[in-house]
């Protein structure tokens, strides 16, 4: 067997109506799409329930799958301790897919679990799904800082092991959408928090997977959404898989979205919700439901299509678009990337490269080297003052660093170099300002300074659109409270890509 079926549902914890205590009622909609959704598993009697959780432990560069034989939770933190569940783990799959992960170089497994206890991302689909099935195990697995691109990857490692394994089994994708869809909401309200909701609903609906690789980070940031990176995971599971999809619920009363769809592979057995049960007791003799169940578990071979291959997909646009970009690098970035290839082939810096323009031999200036990989930041690091003899050898030794030693990420691998787009920022001298309006977040950079403390940030990133934002980004780098006053210096740069 394999995925029989995928649940995209959220966790809202008032739908549970001891937290709730009647405001669920606001969101009727969702609560009865929940119940069909939940019915709808049950029909399956899968197995293994393998559910994604933006509320499990999260890790900027491993998928974190919770170990041991069973857990337990409850509602607690949400007023309501007497709501509580315990599952049991499949011990098998996890073992196997932490090592299936490893074999398609993705960092995966049961170290570092900070909390036993089932968080909510967990508990409240479960708490729908036990209402009419329990006969399941569980796998539980959190989301990572890693690229869509490897959380699709990890789809496709459960679906293998489901295969090797002979498991029946579906998945859940637990996620809201938006936090910023009103004022009053979590989050207040931005744009970006409708328009979100109305792509990622009409990219599950119809079931366009390959269209959730062309969410950037930054507008998934700004929307302050919470399950892209689940709905991804789901999606790689069914790689290349026909599927009927339906729509059953959006909301978003309280100024957060919530979004209900049901995948089911097709082909395979879809088995019989509560109500056509029901409906054929009562109008089919025992034979003639005895020839149905025989032609129901005949039709169980899952309908595949080529044509959803949706990471081949996105991969041969990215390389084709990746190798035009990187024919059109300038020198400076050229000589980053040089100098990261040769790092991560010997180990050692290349020497300085001979016919650079002139003033990388002649200049001397502090320089940032960025990394992205799939749209996602893999690494930063430079120097706000020159440090190097030469403005190429201060490229050189930051490209290195950027690669290997920005402590928010793990080193960057050899595989990953050709996936790279690189920039780099040569900065020119910074003033002294007195004042934020002083700033402009598209022309100048800033540097806070508070005691010993130092932040910096570059001008004209994507997703910082205000002087506030550049300041208060500048101030968490360096560890300086928002409210703490801070001395201010400008400085321009100029951007080669």
């Amino acid at each position: 067997m394999s995925i029989l079926a995928g649940f995209m549902l959220p966790h809202p914890p008032l739908i549970i109506p001891d937290i709730g205590r009647g405001k669920e009622q606001e969101i009727q909609n969702t609560i009865d799409a929940y119940h069909k959704a939940a019915q709808e598993l049950a029909a399956l009697r899968p197995e293994t329930i393998l559910l994604l959780s933006p509320h499990q432990t999260m890790y900027a560069d491993y998928f974190h799958i919770s170990p041991g034989r069973s857990a337990r939770g409850d509602f607690g933190q949400f007023g309501a301790k007497e709501v509580c569940m315990e599952v049991s783990y499949d011990t098998e799959f996890v073992t196997y897919l932490g090592g299936i992960a490893g074999s398609h170089n993705l960092h995966a497994g049961t170290l570092g679990e900070r909390e036993k206890k089932l968080d909510h991302g967990t508990m409240v689909p479960l708490w729908f799904v036990n209402q009419y099935y329990t006969e399941y195990r569980l796998v539980r697995i959190g989301l990572s800082g890693f690229p869509l691109t490897a959380h699709y990857r990890l789809g496709q490692c459960i679906r293998e092991v489901a295969e090797m394994l002979g498991r029946k089994a579906v998945i859940i994708a637990s996620g809201d959408l938006s936090h910023r869809l009103k004022e009053d909401g979590p989050y207040g309200y931005r744009k970006e928090g409708p328009q979100y909701d109305a792509r990622i609903m009409d990219v599950m609906e119809r079931g366009a997977f390959g269209e959730l690789f062309s969410f950037s980070e930054s507008f998934c940031e700004t929307a302050a959404e919470c399950g892209h990176r689940s709905f991804t995971i789901m999606a790689g599971a069914f790689d290349r898989t026909s599927l009927d999809v339906e729509r059953l619920s959006y909301e978003g009363p309280f100024g957060v979205g919530y979004g209900i769809c049901t995948f089911h592979v097709r082909g395979m057995e879809r088995g019989r919700s509560m109500e056509e049960a029901t409906s054929m007791e009562e109008t089919h003799s025992t034979q003639e439901k005895h020839s149905m169940d025989n032609m129901h578990s005949m039709d169980n071979a899952p309908s595949t299509d080529e044509t959803r291959n949706f990471l081949e997909q996105f991969e041969a646009w990215e390389k084709k678009r990746l190798c035009a970009q990187q024919a059109k690098e300038d020198p400076y970035v050229k000589l980053a990337r040089h100098t990261i290839e040769t790092w991560l082939r010997t180990g050692e810096l290349p020497r300085v490269p001979k016919e650079l323009p002139g003033e990388l031999y002649s200049r001397r200036a502090g320089a940032f080297v960025s990394l992205k990989e799939d749209g996602r930041l893999r690494g930063c690091i430079g120097t706000t003052r020159a440090v190097q003899g030469s403005l190429a050898e201060e490229i050189m030794h930051n490209a290195v660093s950027a690669c290997s030693q920005d402590p928010r990420f793990s080193p960057v691998e050899l595989w990953e170099a050709e996936r790279l787009t690189i920039t780099v920022d040569v900065l020119g001298d910074t003033e002294r300002i007195s004042s934020p309006d002083e700033l402009d977040v598209k022309r100048y950079g800033v540097i806070v300074t508070k005691g010993g403390r130092r932040g910096l940030l570059l001008p004209n990133l994507e997703g910082v659109d205000t002087v506030e934002q550049q300041i208060a980004i500048a101030k968490q780098k360096a560890g300086i409270s928002e409210q703490e006053k801070v001395a201010l210096e400008r400085f321009e740069v100029v951007r080669h890509y």
